[in-house]
């Protein structure tokens, strides 16, 4: 099974401050052939302009992952939390039995580009948490593969509450790497950044994959992605 999702298909939303892409229905953008992958719920590509952001809101019984990419966010929330997200960053916030958040473009002059994703978690009503944790990394070389979040927190990785693990691929031009799916399992595959062959198709920024069988990553450029293991 291969399904392929392309960066221009997405859903958008676009007002004076926030240009965004959704990979899967969110607020008023709804398609029922797209409410998520797996325990992946929410795949939103994001760019803030500067000063600006998403006031005090609330959430519940979610997982949601913020990557950083450009730019810096700050992050201030009911369990007391007063941070600030640079480029490299992922922040994992459970937001269990219930939580309120605000996320800034943290800077007054440059534009803030993330990805906010959102996986289910495995109990309702968990404890809010919080982490935040750098996984910037100016080495392509090698295939470099990093774990970002899982359900032990091992490899230094944060800590999500439920049976799925999130790895950011990074390859130099002309690189591969393989991606092996255990049984029972899926994988979704998100370009970040740059182009890449998977499976005979080209994917470039943008465009997510998802695959129940192992997968070849051939880089046709410095290349960035984000593998869900699933």
């Amino acid at each position: 099974m291969i399904v392929i999702r392309r960066a221009h298909e997405r859903g958008s939303f676009k007002n004076r401050w926030l240009d965004t892409r959704y990979t899967f229905s969110f607020a008023d953008y709804f398609d029922e052939a797209w409410m998520g992958f797996k325990t992946l719920r929410v795949m939103n590509e994001d760019r803030v302009a500067p000063g600006k952001g998403f006031d005090l809101h609330g959430h519940r019984d979610m997982e949601i992952l913020t990557y950083v990419m450009q730019g810096s966010l700050r992050h201030t929330d009911t369990m007391g939390n007063n941070e600030v997200i640079n480029a490299g960053e992922f922040q994992r916030m459970t937001a269990g039995s219930g939580v309120q958040h605000m996320e800034l473009n943290a800077s007054q002059t440059e534009e803030c580009h993330l990805y906010q994703i959102w996986i289910l978690p495995n109990a309702h009503n968990l404890t809010p948490g919080y982490e935040q944790k750098s996984f910037a990394s100016s080495d392509r070389s090698g295939g470099g593969r990093v774990l970002v979040a899982s359900p032990d927190g091992r490899e230094g990785s944060l800590t999500i509450h439920q049976d799925a693990e999130v790895w950011l691929q990074r390859l130099a031009k002309g690189e591969q790497a393989e991606v092996a799916v255990p049984e029972g399992k899926a994988v979704w595959i998100q370009v970040v950044s740059g182009e890449v062959s998977i499976a005979k198709e080209t994917l470039a920024t943008g465009d997510g994959l998802a695959t129940d069988s192992g997968a070849t990553l051939q880089a046709h450029s410095d290349t960035e992605c984000l593998v869900f293991y699933l």
